[in-house]
């Protein structure tokens, strides 16, 4: 059994939340720099959701250990 799971969920939740927060923020830049600054926001939340497809009680270690990963990239 996936060990600590519920705390990867809700590290998983507070990093997406962050993201969608920043997101909104920048919105409403149109430079060139906030556009592709969303853009890999937005392509991180995408990974997120696309590791999370089966949802929460279908992650295997494997999985879990991707999502760490996700958690610490920048």
């Amino acid at each position: 059994m996936l060990k600590n799971k519920d705390e990867l969920k809700d590290r998983v939740a507070a990093k997406q939340k962050s993201l969608s927060a920043k997101l909104a923020e920048m919105k409403a830049d149109g430079r060139h720099e906030a556009i592709e600054a969303r853009d890999k926001i937005e392509r991180k939340l995408k990974e997120a959701q696309d590791y999370l497809k089966d949802g929460w009680d279908r992650i295997t270690e494997p999985m879990a250990a991707k999502l760490n990963d996700w958690l610490d990239k920048d």
